[in-house]
């Protein structure tokens, strides 16, 4: 393979700034939603006290497991040592950075009191799974950083595949303690269940590198440079096995509940009779979400279609939105078993199904947020050289 040659984008054009400006407001609109949210109280949202995770939940837990996924093109270019992923290493980093921070500032916002974030990143409670995704985020940023570091500093290129491998090892361990958070909540029937952690890390490498596929092919569209068939037909391979993965793990996951009767409520009420959350279920997570992009990854007269890959990428963004609102509401939303074997009921909704409709404030903090991680992403490829002149099959696969 040929030298890689790195720029970065000129970013002088009209349409760059308008971006640019647009992805501003909508940041501003997420900041002016969270202010509405905490000067009048969350009861202007969805949120209840049975439903305390709403839908800037959904689009946090979102972008944090997409940044891990979006770390994989990098990780396999120098863990695994495969050179057609060489040249897209250092966006997939800045991807990740940009995902990570764009899902802690909804965290953050959502919070009620964002000030205690001192206070969480100052005490520690090693018992807690939230105070250790505190050391987890925090070492994300620090670790991805310095591979960035290792990538562009030719002084520090010796470095990049030991500081590869560690950020390698730290994304899966993030991605685990991110989906421990649900699997260490024993109160929940829909939670409680060790195989969350290995499924969201298998989810993680299904969105996050549908976003990275999205970003990569926007940013040489946009900039005029020249994006080959061979990377594109490897990241679509790749996602392929992603997808079919991430299915198999839906399914194991249901069939173990399905096998424990104490469990056979809260699969009803997610497999058949949840209204919403069934609906998302079937049609958001499993059709949208992963049968019709396998159909049309692997359909022989469509492989070579970029926009159809384009299409792809956005159904499976889609679907994993709806899989998290189906986990985290969903879960939220089916009762408490105070009383296994015991049908209870009383004045504080015990033993009801809780209700919950998405505000538009929740869904702005949640948009605010995506923005963000676009914002770091566009205005960084313009300060750093992250892109490849070129990712021409001649100079992009080792093989041509």
């Amino acid at each position: 393979m040929k030298k890689i040659e790195y720029t970065a984008i000129k970013g002088q054009s009209v349409a760059y700034y308008g971006m640019l400006a647009g992805l501003g407001v909508v940041m501003l609109i997420g900041l002016l939603a969270t202010w509405y949210m905490e000067h009048n109280g969350h009861h202007v949202t969805g949120m209840t006290n049975q439903i305390v995770w709403g839908t800037p939940h959904v689009f946090a837990v979102f972008l944090i497991v997409a940044a891990s996924g979006a770390l994989n093109v990098a990780s396999i270019a120098s863990v695994f040592g495969k050179k057609i992923y060489e040249p897209m290493a250092r966006l997939s980093a800045l991807l990740a950075i940009a995902l990570l921070a764009g899902g802690l500032v909804i965290l953050l916002l959502d919070l009620g009191r964002p000030d205690r974030l001192i206070i969480a990143m100052t005490y520690y409670n090693f018992k807690s799974i939230f105070a250790w995704n505190i050391i987890l985020y925090t070492g994300f940023f620090a670790i991805v950083g310095a591979y960035i570091w290792m990538m562009m500093d030719h002084n520090m290129y010796r470095f990049k595949k030991p500081v590869g491998l560690a950020a390698f090892v730290w994304r899966l361990t993030l991605t685990t303690g991110t989906g421990s958070i649900f699997g260490f909540l024993v109160a929940r029937s829909a939670y409680d269940a060790a195989l969350l952690a290995p499924m969201f890390i298998i989810m993680s490498f299904s969105f996050g590198l549908a976003i990275f596929i999205l970003v990569l092919m926007a940013s040489y569209n946009w900039t005029g440079r020249e994006l080959g068939d061979a990377v594109l037909a490897r990241l679509r391979n790749l996602l392929g096995v992603f997808v079919a993965a991430v299915l198999y793990f839906v399914i194991v996951y249901h069939l173990t509940n399905l096998y424990i009767t104490e469990r056979h409520g809260v699969e009803d009420f997610i497999l058949a009779s949840g209204g919403i959350y069934t609906q998302l279920f079937w049609i958001g997570q499993v059709l949208i979400g992963g049968l019709i992009p396998l159909a049309l990854i692997y359909a022989p007269g469509l492989r070579s279609s970029r926009k159809i890959l384009a299409l792809v990428c956005a159904l499976i963004i889609f679907g994993g939105l709806a899989q998290m609102y189906v986990i985290i509401i969903g879960g939220q939303a089916y009762p408490l078993e105070i009383f296994p074997g015991y049908e209870v009921s009383s004045s504080f909704y015990d033993g009801v199904v809780a209700e919950y409709s998405p505000s538009l404030p929740e869904v702005m903090l949640g948009v605010g947020g995506v923005a963000v991680a676009l914002f770091l992403v566009a205005f960084a490829l313009k300060v750093l050289k992250f892109l490849p002149v070129s990712l021409a099959d001649k100079a992009a696969d080792p093989h041509a």
